[in-house]
């Protein structure tokens, strides 16, 4: 398993958020994690990415636990997330935007950086080439000059993938990605993000509320009901599954 939870909780103050979350992602798997407004998936995130300490439970990332770490070197072993609400520098060029992204990897330290030494230079002509294969991959290379913020909404989903993809990951956490997106936007979502998992053989885990796309795209899907796994398994079973009918989805939400 590439990355791993175990009896995983959170609680803020009196409100039990989160509570024996048991988490199982295979290398390479496609994997969602649905259920409604409230029921602790972003909480989950920001465990993953170190945003939040858990109160009780275990992390592991490839083997090694990563329970409590700080987000920045959870970023620098792999693990890199997006946001619901998406969080773009919207001054910043869209390649600049994809620039932050490699941050982490940088090896000149700051003051190489102030002299403009040599090895500074080859690695920002390196990071801008790599920006520009990345915005050409996510098909923003037109727009790398313009500011992310006077991108379409769909077009700032795709940059903030890409920026994440610079951080390098192993392991890409994507919360709710189609949010906001029409019908059309979403399918080519659904195609970019299988392209990205195959290119990059990346582990996907992610937060969606639109269940075609979240039935389309992955293997296997666990359900979150009031900080608890209501199911886990392939999405035939989840389709069908009566506790998720009855506690979350309704009949007539499963069959369309």
């Amino acid at each position: 398993m590439l990355l791993e939870t175990r009896n995983l909780g959170k609680s803020f103050g009196g409100l039990l958020a989160l509570d024996e979350f048991h988490l199982q992602v295979p290398e390479e798997a496609l994997y969602g994690l649905i259920g409604p407004n409230g029921a602790g998936k972003t909480t989950v995130f920001n465990l993953l990415s170190g945003f939040v300490a858990p109160t009780v439970g275990k992390i592991f990332f490839n083997g090694r636990e990563i329970t409590g770490w700080a987000p920045e070197r959870i970023t620098r072993l792999g693990i890199a997330r997006t946001f619901q609400n998406i969080r773009l520098f919207e001054d910043l060029s869209v390649l600049d935007n994809v620039l932050v992204g490699f941050h982490c990897r940088r090896r000149a330290s700051w003051w190489q950086a102030a002299l403009r030494f040599p090895g500074y230079l080859r690695e920002e002509r390196d990071y801008s080439t790599r920006g520009r294969a990345l915005l050409e991959e996510v098909g923003l290379a037109d727009a790398a000059g313009d500011k992310a913020g006077q991108l379409p909404y769909g077009h700032q989903r795709r940059l903030e993938i890409a920026r994440a993809l610079a951080t390098g990951p192993r392991l890409l956490l994507l919360d709710e990605p189609a949010a906001g997106l029409n019908p059309h936007e979403t399918r080519e979502l659904m195609d970019f993000l299988r392209d990205i998992h195959r290119e990059h053989r990346l582990t996907i885990l992610v937060i969606e509320h639109n269940l075609r796309l979240v039935m389309g795209l992955c293997e296997h899907i666990a359900v979150l009901d009031h900080g608890l796994t209501l199911a886990a398994g392939p999405p035939r079973e989840i389709r069908h599954d009566p506790a998720v009918i009855k506690a979350y989805l309704g009949r007539g939400e499963m069959e369309r």
